[in-house]
């Protein structure tokens, strides 16, 4: 607190959600459940995934990755959310700050362009749906997976080289529960005009580059599902791209709301919640999203069981 002028300090100390321990406690098992459905539901999706041959599609290749992410995603912000829950030691180190910031751009990047690759999927499959195993082609699959992680690997780094360039020496107080973009940002006493530019921009380029994607891919769906004569065939046309929907609608809305906004309007409590909500709440919303509504995927846990009873009595 003490650190010169133009001198960053050597950690920050993250307020996190509440001074009252009662609270504490109670967001503390919260989250602690709300941790363990992710872990379970995210890696259970993608166990299930890898065993059944029957979901060895590109429909479920993109959502074994979604839940890939969404599990990394808990990971970085969760457990350490939990520790200063429970500790006094509020510290984290400039380094460790900055590695969990960079983390989590990373997986908040590349989960806006997988969302992007599953809308193009789901277009395919109910826009052209005879061609679908020719131009999903697994080659085509892993493009998209493997530019998604280049994009939000670059654009990460980007975010936090021009972030480590600023200096913090007001104050190495965080009113989060997490290193995040805007509440570091706050924290500079140099000019961040540049950098909030710079940051301002590439979510802009990804939300739009990806709002339009999924908007010109579901536009296209909906008009497709409009020509299907039988109520029955709209209905599961529609059922194949509704899980998709709502999952995107849900994490664009707490996105946006959080991140494409100047650093003067930020709020501690509404961005709070709203941190807490595509941090914790959403990863662990989208195994239950994806998996309820799909009853291949439902039903995929009795075929693995039934294959692995089907070896040993071969054995």
């Amino acid at each position: 607190m003490d650190n010169k002028n133009n001198t960053n300090v050597p950690d920050f100390i993250l307020m996190g959600l509440t001074d009252s321990e009662e609270i504490q406690w109670v967001l503390f098992v919260f989250f602690l459940l709300i941790y363990l459905l992710t872990v379970l539901g995210n890696a259970g999706m993608i166990l299930i995934i890898h065993q059944d041959l029957q979901l060895h599609t590109p429909m479920y290749f993109f959502l074994s990755h979604l839940s890939f992410i969404d599990l990394s995603y808990s990971t970085v912000i969760t457990p350490n959310t939990l520790e200063n829950l429970l500790t006094s030691n509020k510290y984290v180190s400039f380094m460790g700050c900055f590695t969990q910031m960079s983390f989590f751009a990373l997986l908040g990047i590349t989960e806006f362009f997988l969302l992007s690759s599953m809308a193009s999927d789901r277009y395919v499959a109910i826009c052209n749906p005879l061609n679908y195993q020719v131009i999903m082609s697994t080659r085509l699959c892993y493009t998209l997976i493997t530019g998604s992680y280049l994009t939000g690997f670059s654009e990460s780094l980007v975010i936090v080289f021009s972030m480590n360039s600023l200096h913090f020496c007001k104050s190495n107080v965080i009113y989060h529960f997490f290193c995040d973009i805007m509440p570091i940002l706050a924290l500079s006493c140099t000019d961040t005009h540049e950098t909030e530019i710079m940051i301002f921009i590439l979510s802009i380029f990804n939300v739009m580059l990806s709002f339009i994607t999924i908007s010109v891919s579901y536009g296209s769906i909906l008009s497709t599902i409009l020509k299907i004569s039988s109520t029955s065939g709209k209905c599961k046309a529609f059922s194949t791209c509704a899980s998709h929907l709502l999952g995107v609608t849900i994490f664009y809305v707490t996105t946006i709301f959080t991140y494409l906004k100047p650093k003067q309007s930020y709020s501690l409590g509404r961005d709070q919640v709203a941190s807490v909500f595509y941090s914790m709440v959403v990863p662990m919303l989208n195994p239950l999203i994806y998996s309820l509504r799909n009853k291949e995927v439902k039903h995929a846990p009795i075929r693995v069981m039934q294959k692995r009873e089907g070896s040993r009595q071969l054995q």
